[in-house]
C-alpha cells in the first residue's frame, strides 16, 4: 500500500493548485499530549512531526546535530528536541511550556500543543487544552498510573474533552509486554469510570521506536486496533454541535468607520443566524432583528458558529464590547452569583474575599471568591475541606461579581461558561474555572431603586461626598491625623464621619481576627460601609492599616472618579515601632502577638496616592492642614 504522506508528495509535485484546493477542504483536530514527567510526549510529537514528513532537510540536520550534542538517545535521533524548544528545557529535558506544533496528512490537517507534565505546570497544561479536541494521556508502561496521569485526565475531562487516547509508551522497555498494557489499561479503566470518562480508546505505543505510531508493529502481534496517526485522522470530532445550539456571540467591538455604518463583531460562540432573526442584547435586555451579516468578504445570507461577523440592526440599540447579542426567545441567563469549579493556578495562594478581575468571553468584571466549598484529591477523587485553593488545586466555590454578567453553564457554552481570574495588581493570571449555576439568593435578590439617591444627600448637605482613606504602618500617625482633619472639617460646617480601624473592630468586624484573609474581609466591610455612607452625602475619613494595594483599590473601584483620595501616611517602620504607643511592636518582635504589619506580615505601601504626608516632618497638626489645602475648595 502507498503511503498517504508521498501521494501527498506526489501531488506537491504535480498540480500544487490541486494540492491547495485539497490542503483547504481538510478538516483540523486539535489535540494536546499530556500526562507525567518523562511519560515521552515531546518524543512521541516529534515522532509524529517525522513520519508526516513536516520537518525541512536543514531542521532534520540541526536536529541530527543537536541529537548527539544535548540529546538523551545516545546517537540516534532525540525527537524531543523538535519540541523541547526553549533552552531551559533542553538543560532538564522535561517540557515547561505549551508547544503548539502543525502537521498535516492527506486525511486532515493537525495543530497539536505538547503541555508540560511536571505538576508545577500544570496550569499551561489547562491553557493547552481548553481548545482540544482529543487529550492523548500517555503513560510510561514502566511506572503505570501516577497522580499526574490522573490529574490530566481530570483536568481534560471537566474541561470537556470527550475523545480521550490512552498511549502506553515506552512499550519497548517493556518488551512489548501484553500483561503489562493489559493491567495498566484495567487501572486507567477503573479510575477513569470514577470520574465521568465512560470510553477511551487505549493504544501500546514507542514513540522513541515508532511502534503502532504510523504503521502497525510487529512488536505488538496481540494488538488488533489502530495505529496512533489512524486514530487520529479517522476520529469524529463534532463540528456541528455548537451550531445546533441557541445563537449567542459576545461582542469584541463596536465597528463604526463612518456615521453611515454601525455594527457589532464579535466570533459566534454557537447557533446560526441571518437577517432579519429577532435578537436580544444582555445584559439590557434590548431587542431588536438582524438588518445584514457583513464580513470582509461580503455580506452573508447566515452565519454559523465558528465565523467572526459583524451584525447590523434595523434599530438604534445601545450595545457595546462585553454585551452578548443572542436570539431573542432563547436568551442566556444572567446574574452575579455562582458556583464554579475553579483550578488555582498562581504560585500564592487564593486571598478569599479578595477582588479579582473575572474575564467571561468579552465581559470583564470585578469578582470575589468565598472559601471553597470542597478540593478535590485527583487521587482518590474525595472531596476535602479547605480554607483556600493552592497551586493546582482543583476545587468548587462560591464567586460573586460586581455587577450581573451574561453566562451559561460551561457545559453547554464553554464560550460563556469559562473564565479566568486575574490579579489586579500583577495582571498575572490566576486561575481558570467553569460556572456549573448560579445561585438561587442572586435569582431572589434585586436592587430596589429609590427616589431620593446620592446626588439629593448631597446637595442637602451642600458639598460632594468623599472616602479620605488614610494607609500607613501602625504607629505612623493615621487616626490621630485623621481626628484632627475632621475637627477642621467640621469647623468648616461639613458633615463627616471618622471610622477608625480599632473602633469598628468593637462592633462590625469584631468576629474578624488578624490573618492575611481576614485583614482582606475587614477592608471589604470598611468599604462598603464608606460607600453607603457616600452615597448619604457625607465626608468619610478612614483609618486603617489596610495594608494591601488590591483591597484599597477594590474600594477605589466602588466609588465614582475623583471620590476615593488614598493618604500615605509615610512613616518608617522604626519611627513607628520607636512609637510603639500601643505596645504592639513589642508583642509583635516576641511573638506573643502574630501576623503583625511590618513584622511577620506584609504592608504594600501607596504607588501613586492623591497625598503623602511624612510624619517625621510634620507636625500631626501640620500634616492635617497640608491634606484640608490638598483637598480644598470643598464644595
Amino acid at each position: 500500500m502507498t503511503d498517504p504522506i508521498y501521494k501527498t508528495d506526489a501531488l506537491i509535485a504535480e498540480d500544487i493548485d490541486a494540492y491547495l484546493i485539497q490542503h483547504q477542504h481538510k478538516s483540523l483536530l486539535r489535540f494536546i499530549t499530556c500526562g507525567s514527567v518523562d511519560d515521552g510526549k515531546s518524543t512521541l510529537i516529534g515522532r509524529l512531526l517525522y513520519d508526516s514528513k513536516m520537518i525541512f532537510e536543514d531542521q532534520l540536520a540541526a536536529l541530527e546535530a543537536d541529537s548527539k550534542r544535548v540529546g538523551t538517545q545516545g546517537q540516534e535521533i532525540d525527537f524531543a528536541l523538535l519540541v523541547d524548544g526553549l533552552a531551559a528545557e533542553r538543560e532538564q529535558g522535561i517540557t515547561i511550556d505549551v508547544a503548539y506544533r502543525f502537521f498535516s496528512t492527506e486525511n486532515r490537517k493537525f495543530i497539536v500543543a505538547d503541555t508540560p507534565g511536571h505538576e508545577q505546570y500544570t496550569r499551561n497544561m489547562v491553557t493547552g487544552a481548553s481548545t482540544a479536541d482529543l487529550a492523548v494521556i500517555l503513560i510510561d508502561a514502566r511506572k503505570g498510573i501516577l497522580t499526574q496521569t490522573r490529574r490530566h485526565s481530570y483536568l481534560a475531562h471537566l474541561i470537556g474533552i470527550r475523545n480521550i487516547v490512552l498511549a502506553v509508551n515506552k512499550m519497548d522497555l517493556v518488551d512489548y509486554s501484553q500483561s503489562v498494557f493489559d493491567q495498566i489499561v484495567a487501572d486507567y479503566t477503573a479510575f477513569a469510570e470514577g470520574i465521568g470518562i465512560t470510553a477511551f480508546t487505549p493504544l501500546p505505543i514507542s514513540g522513541f521506536k515508532g511502534d503502532n505510531i504510523t504503521a502497525p508493529s510487529a512488536n505488538t502481534p496481540w494488538y488488533s486496533g489502530p495505529t496512533l496517526m489512524a486514530h487520529l485522522e479517522t476520529v469524529e470530532v463534532d463540528v456541528t454541535a455548537d451550531q445546533a445550539k441557541p445563537f449567542r456571540m459576545p461582542v469584541q467591538w463596536v465597528n463604526r468607520p463612518n456615521l453611515d455604518f454601525r455594527g457589532f463583531s464579535g466570533l459566534i460562540a454557537s447557533g446560526t443566524i441571518k437577517p432579519g432573526d429577532a435578537v436580544r442584547v444582555l445584559p439590557s435586555g434590548k431587542t431588536s432583528t438582524v438588518s445584514k451579516i457583513v464580513t470582509m468578504d461580503g455580506e452573508l445570507d447566515a452565519a454559523i458558529a465558528g465565523q467572526s461577523v459583524t451584525l447590523c440592526f434595523a434599530d438604534e440599540v445601545d450595545c457595546s464590547r462585553g454585551d452578548v447579542i443572542a436570539i431573542a426567545e432563547n436568551p442566556p441567563q444572567v446574574a452575579d452569583q455562582f458556583e464554579a469549579t475553579i483550578v488555582w493556578m498562581d504560585d500564592d495562594a487564593m486571598h478569599v474575599g479578595r477582588s479579582y478581575w473575572l474575564k467571561l468571553g468579552t465581559q470583564m468584571v470585578s469578582a470575589t471568591v468565598q472559601a471553597p466549598k470542597y478540593t478535590v484529591n485527583v487521587n482518590t477523587m474525595e472531596h476535602l475541606a479547605a480554607k483556600t485553593l493552592e497551586l493546582n488545586a482543583i476545587g468548587v466555590a462560591e464567586i460573586a461579581t460586581d455587577k450581573p454578567i451574561v453566562f451559561e453553564p460551561y457545559a453547554d457554552n464553554h464560550t460563556l461558561g469559562g473564565l479566568i481570574l486575574i490579579d489586579k495588581i500583577t495582571n498575572r493570571t490566576v486561575a481558570a474555572g467553569m460556572l456549573n449555576f448560579s445561585l438561587r439568593r442572586a435569582q431572589n435578590v434585586h436592587w430596589q431603586a429609590t427616589d431620593i439617591g446620592r446626588e439629593e444627600h448631597a446637595r442637602l448637605k451642600n458639598q460632594t461626598p468623599r472616602v479620605l482613606w488614610f494607609t500607613g504602618l501602625s504607629g505612623s500617625g493615621k487616626s490621630t491625623i485623621a481626628n484632627e482633619v475632621e475637627k477642621s472639617l467640621n469647623l468648616m460646617n461639613r458633615h463627616t464621619f471618622l471610622l477608625d480601624g480599632d473602633n469598628v473592630r468593637h462592633g462590625l468586624n469584631k468576629d474578624l481576627g488578624f490573618t492575611e484573609a481576614d485583614r482582606i474581609e475587614n477592608i471589604r466591610r470598611v468599604g462598603e460601609m464608606a460607600k453607603l455612607m457616600a452615597d448619604a452625602g457625607l465626608i468619610v475619613l478612614t483609618a486603617f492599616i489596610s495594608p494591601f494595594r488590591a483591597e484599597r483599590e477594590l474600594v477605589r473601584s466602588l466609588l465614582p472618579e475623583g471620590e476615593f483620595i488614598e493618604i500615605f501616611v509615610d512613616t518608617p517602620l522604626e519611627v513607628a515601632e520607636a512609637r510603639d504607643v500601643k505596645g504592639l511592636y513589642k508583642k509583635a518582635r516576641s511573638g506573643a502577638l502574630k501576623n503583625f504589619t511590618g513584622i511577620d506580615s506584609p504592608y504594600e505601601p501607596p504607588e501613586h496616592p492623591e497625598i503623602r504626608v511624612n510624619t517625621v516632618e510634620m507636625t500631626p497638626v501640620e500634616a492635617a492642614e497640608h491634606i484640608i489645602r490638598k483637598i480644598m475648595p470643598l464644595k
